[in-house]
C-alpha cells in the first residue's frame, strides 16, 4: 500500500539559497531528505551564481556528494521568460540539468504576449528532449501566468508540465478543484506554509515568496487538503508525487545553523505527512 511515508522528500535550493550545491546535498542527506533541487541560474542580481556547468569543479564536487549520500537531483531552476531571446540561457541550463541527472527545469512567465509564450515554451520542450529534461511551468501569483487553469492550458499546447507551489496556490486563490484538474500534469509539489492573510501588494508578495515562507504546520494554510486534492486528481494507481520543501525565511533562519534549518524543515514536513496517514483528510477549501 502506498502511504505518505513512501513519498520522496527533497530540499529546494531556495530553502538555503546561499549554500553551495555540494553542501546542500550534505545538509539534505543529514536531515533525511531523498533528493535536492539545484539553482543552476540566479534569479536576481544579488544572488551568488553557482557554476555547475559540465566541466566545472563545483559540478564534480556535487556529483561526488550525490554519490556519497545516495541522493539525487530531481529539478533545476530558474528561468523567467521575459519576452527576450533566452534560448541560449535555457540551453545552458539544460546542459547543467543533464549533468546533474535532473529531469525537470522550472520556468515562470513574466511575458504578457501569449503567442510568444506558447512559441518559447514549445521550443523549450523540443530542446529539452535532447537532454532528457522537461520544462516545468510554475504559476507564480505575481507573474503573468499565475493560475493553474492558465498553466494547464499552456501545458496542453506546449508539452511542459505544471509545477504546484503551495504558497502561490494560496496567494492566487487556487481551489481544490483547480489542483485536482491540474494533477495529471504535475511532476512535483513545492511545499511551504504561509500566513492566512494575503499580502496586499505585489512587492509584499515578492518579499514573502523569497524570504517569508514558513515550515509546514507553522502557518495558516491547509497543506494536507492541497496535497490530498492533487493525489486525488492523479488517481489511486499512480505513485505519490515527490515533495520539494521550499521554505526561505530570513528571520527564522538567522537563529539556526543551515543544518538545524534543514532538520527543522524535514521534521515539520514529515509530521504533516505522517498525520495524513493516521487521520483521513477530507479536502476543504484552500
Amino acid at each position: 500500500m502506498t502511504t505518505q511515508r513512501t513519498r520522496p522528500l527533497g530540499l529546494a535550493q531556495l530553502s538555503s539559497l546561499t549554500t553551495e550545491p555540494p553542501k546542500l546535498v550534505e545538509l539534505a542527506a543529514e536531515a533525511g531528505f531523498d533528493f535536492v533541487g539545484i539553482r543552476v541560474r540566479p534569479v536576481t542580481a544579488q544572488e551568488t551564481p553557482f557554476n555547475v556547468q559540465p566541466g566545472s569543479a563545483m559540478l564534480t564536487e556535487t556529483l561526488a556528494r550525490l554519490a556519497d549520500t545516495g541522493l539525487t537531483v530531481k529539478d533545476t531552476e530558474f528561468l523567467l521568460l521575459d519576452g527576450s531571446d533566452q534560448r541560449d540561457a535555457w540551453l545552458q541550463m539544460f546542459e547543467a540539468a543533464q549533468a546533474l541527472g535532473a529531469s525537470s527545469m522550472t520556468v515562470a512567465v513574466a511575458d504578457t504576449d501569449s503567442s510568444r509564450v506558447i512559441d518559447n515554451l514549445s521550443q523549450m520542450t523540443v530542446d529539452g528532449k535532447a537532454y532528457g529534461v522537461t520544462p516545468a511551468l510554475e504559476a507564480i501569483s505575481y507573474q503573468a501566468v499565475n493560475s493553474y487553469p492558465q498553466a494547464a492550458q499552456i501545458a496542453e499546447q506546449t508539452g511542459v508540465t505544471v509545477l504546484v507551489d503551495t504558497l502561490h496556490a494560496a496567494r492566487f486563490g487556487a481551489t481544490l478543484e483547480d489542483l485536482r484538474a491540474a494533477a495529471p500534469q504535475v511532476p512535483m509539489i513545492q511545499l511551504c506554509d504561509a500566513t492566512a492573510e494575503r499580502p496586499v501588494s505585489r512587492e509584499a508578495l515578492v518579499e514573502e515568496s523569497r524570504s517569508g515562507r514558513f515550515p509546514a504546520g507553522e502557518g495558516g494554510q491547509d497543506l494536507a487538503a492541497m496535497i490530498a486534492a492533487i493525489d486525488a486528481g492523479r488517481g489511486a494507481t499512480q505513485d505519490v508525487l515527490p515533495i520539494s520543501v521550499e521554505v526561505p525565511n530570513s528571520a527564522l533562519q538567522s537563529a539556526l545553523s543551515p543544518q538545524e534549518w534543514a532538520n527543522r524543515l524535514y521534521a515539520t514536513t514529515r509530521a504533516l505527512l505522517d498525520s495524513m496517514d493516521s487521520i483521513p483528510t477530507e479536502p476543504k477549501g484552500v
